[in-house]
């Protein structure tokens, strides 16, 4: 993205805009069975009319190209000029440029370029929301000017209703004839373009996707297919739309011949982004992080999705999975601003995010943690008038006690479960979640300098958690309960809020103690078998100081899915289903997503809680890192930051660091005093020690491993 005051155009648009039109697009690629299957939430538009202006000041003349994508008029100092010209000349001295852009089709964007005069975000925008007209019918009022979108579409030709990714070639690693068609294996789970390329003969072409090589052989039950009604074809070429796949069974008469089969896989913009890094000397642990790095990146393309294969849709809940993990493994930053500006869409507000209560107020939180990760306030103050409105809407669903509470339009998701758990009344995982987004309301009004409002919702967010505790924490059972359902508390136990507690910040340490015991630890509690919740479920264990389970646990539950034969992770994994049962779900024998964004949270565990870096200061201005080995012997890794990276390299007697920005604290213990090649350490606790980590320069640190 072109930083203010850049020497260079770039096309600008209205802020939003771009990302809400492109995720139309986005959202409605979903098929199942050749029926398109659109999103069943609202979806917004583009302004179609924007008016960019600029104050300049100009020595002498200036000959200015001008392209837009749709029709505009000019104005130079409130004077209408001619036409619609492709240059102009603007005289020396000071002026208001004013350029109005009509567009149904796609957003209004400008694009202009001269020795001095650029469009970029510094240029101001509106779609003249504050019009109004007297009773002598002059028009008033000049709308709400706001900081112009803008992202990397640097060149006039470059247009942004052009934006496509790159794909490149792949090919099937085997073929095999079956009686079902000709079936093509491309080693691994993929998504693209299929290509067939030089067809003769008559008939119909009849292509069947699987994940699965048993759901590419039952044409009856795979969720996407195409199929082709019966022509001639004479050396032609066919591209079929996107899917996602590892098979694909090819049903063609036996008089056609085809003279190649491929594909054109789509890369997303991810492959020019830092990547993190892990390796240690457990073989299995590396693969489960590789599988996990291309799992993300499949799910990383115009926006963060889901699963590739089903919904192909920006889900809240999963996206903020995904910004974590990416924080950890590409760094993708402008892919995160352009999923939440899709998921908020425009006012008014008329439903939660994806229709879920929960998702918005992940949505929330979303924005404080891409802050405190990339310290990018422009961001901040862009989406903050939309936060506001958006929380208007949640408070005006609460119940007399300011409490959240799902209406009969809301979904209440929480989590796919295997045991009947109520979604209705007042939940307590509900409440913590709404907590939370009260207080990142808070943080974000402070960034924008709004004290008032910032003072308002910190004192919401703290009447609110208090009233939760009050009424769903039972001290004899040593955890927060369920739900309140009319009137009356449900005895029921379940880990989602208590987790949520703990990684929230809200539990004190007496009631993380006995949740530890009573609750995570608790074989009685119903177990937790989506990785959607196992992130959160492990998240919650590390911060008890539980690396060791957690390694444990990332083999036996990802590990699991390997010796399953997963090539990416999955939406779901139950380690009592055997076989087919494996590709179940929603009632269909292929239903499950077998390559879901959820499924990668490995990649965030591992750097956050094992590389143990995380930043203290929005951008990485200050950080920590706290390396944690568990039982292994060895590990080195990185982790991206906004200006470079962090390396880490850890074993049983030394520890090594280097950042090429910003500087914080090193964390470990030792049994032994320690040395440090720089700097002071400093003994805080009983075998516990802390080292001032300046950039550029890499520490090494004789120690002892506990």
């Amino acid at each position: 993205m072109r930083e203010k005051g850049s020497q260079h155009s770039t096309w600008i648009w209205y802020p939003g805009d771009f990302e809400i039109w492109l995720g139309n697009r986005f959202n409605n690629r979903r098929t199942e069975r050749g029926a398109m299957f659109p999103p069943f939430w609202k979806q917004d538009s583009h302004w179609p009319t924007v008016l960019f202006t600029k104050t300049i000041h100009l020595d002498e003349p200036e000959t200015i190209a001008i392209a837009t994508e749709g029709c505009f008029s000019l104005k130079i100092d409130g004077q209408l000029q001619f036409g619609m010209p492709s240059e102009y000349t603007v005289a020396a001295g000071d002026h208001l440029l004013e350029l109005k852009v009509w567009n149904q089709a796609s957003p209004p964007a400008l694009y202009i370029s001269g020795n001095t005069i650029h469009t970029d975000n510094t240029w101001l925008c509106t779609f003249e929301d504050k019009i109004w007209i007297d009773e002598n019918g002059v028009a008033h009022g000049s709308g709400v000017y706001v900081p112009a979108g803008c992202w990397d579409f640097n060149t006039i030709g470059s247009k942004p209703s052009d934006f496509h990714l790159p794909c490149c070639r792949r090919e099937p690693v085997a073929s095999e004839k079956t009686d079902k068609g000709l079936l093509l294996d491309f080693g691994c789970e993929t998504f693209g373009y299929v290509l067939l390329e030089g067809i003769n003969g008559e008939g119909e072409i009849s292509l069947y996707y699987g994940e699965s090589r048993e759901e590419a052989l039952d044409p009856l039950h795979c969720e996407t297919l195409d199929i082709m009604p019966p022509a001639t074809y004479h050396g032609t070429n066919l591209r079929f739309d996107s899917k996602a796949f590892r098979y694909i069974c090819l049903d063609i008469p036996p008089t056609f011949t085809v003279q190649h089969i491929g594909m054109d896989y789509e890369e997303s913009n991810i492959m020019n982004c830092d990547r993190g890094e892990f390796l240690c000397n457990d073989k299995l642990l590396n693969r489960i992080w590789e599988v996990c790095a291309y799992t993300l990146d499949l799910t990383t393309r115009e926006f963060f999705m889901d699963g590739i294969k089903r919904d192909r849709w920006t889900w809240s809940g999963d996206a903020i999975q995904s910004y974590q993990m990416n924080y950890y493994h590409r760094f993708d930053s402008e892919c995160v601003k352009r999923t939440i500006r899709q998921l908020r869409g425009k006012d008014p507000v008329t439903a939660h995010i994806n229709t879920i209560m929960d998702y918005t107020f992940y949505w929330f939180k979303s924005v404080t943690d891409y802050y405190q990760y990339t310290g990018d306030a422009a961001f901040v103050r862009e989406i903050y008038p939309r936060m506001l409105t958006l929380m208007d809407y949640c408070l005006g669903r609460t119940n007399a006690e300011g409490m959240a509470e799902g209406q009969p339009d809301d979904w209440i998701f929480v989590d796919w479960v295997d045991f009947p758990m109520h979604k209705r009344g007042i939940l307590c995982f509900e409440q913590i979640l709404f907590c939370k987004a009260l207080e990142s309301m808070a943080c974000c009004a402070r960034i924008c300098d709004d004290i008032p409002t910032a003072e308002r919702f910190e004192e919401k967010s703290k009447d609110l958690f208090e009233k939760t505790r009050r009424l769903f924490w039972d001290e004899s059972r040593g955890a927060f309960l369920h739900s309140l359902e009319d009137g009356q508390l449900n005895g029921m136990v379940t880990k989602f809020p208590n987790m949520f507690a703990i990684i929230y910040g809200y539990a004190n340490e007496h009631e993380k103690a006995t949740i530890k015991q009573q609750v995570m630890l608790n074989d009685d509690v119903p177990p937790i078998t989506t990785p959607y919740m196992r992130y959160y479920e492990l998240e919650a264990l590390c911060m008890m100081g539980m690396q060791q389970k957690v390694l444990q646990e990332i083999r036996d539950y990802w590990g699991g899915m390997l010796r399953e034969g997963a090539t990416s992770f999955w939406e779901k994994y139950n380690p009592q289903e055997r076989g087919t049962e494996h590709l179940a779900m929603y009632g269909r024998p292929y239903g499950k997503s077998l390559c879901h964004a959820w499924g990668a949270s490995p990649l965030y565990l591992l750097g956050k809680y094992f590389l143990g870096v995380r930043p203290v200061k929005p951008g990485y201005k200050e950080f920590e890192i706290r390396p944690v080995l568990g039982d292994l012997r060895w590990m080195v890794g990185s982790v991206p930051i906004p200006h470079g990276e962090i390396q880490i390299s850890m074993n049983t007697s030394t520890i090594k660091v280097k950042a090429s920005h910003g500087h914080g604290y090193l964390y470990f213990s030792s049994t032994s005093i320690p040395q440090a090649s720089f700097g002071q350490l400093e003994p805080i606790g009983e075998n516990k020690y802390r080292l001032w980590i300046e950039d550029k320069e890499e520490y090494v640190i004789k120690y002892t491993n506990l």
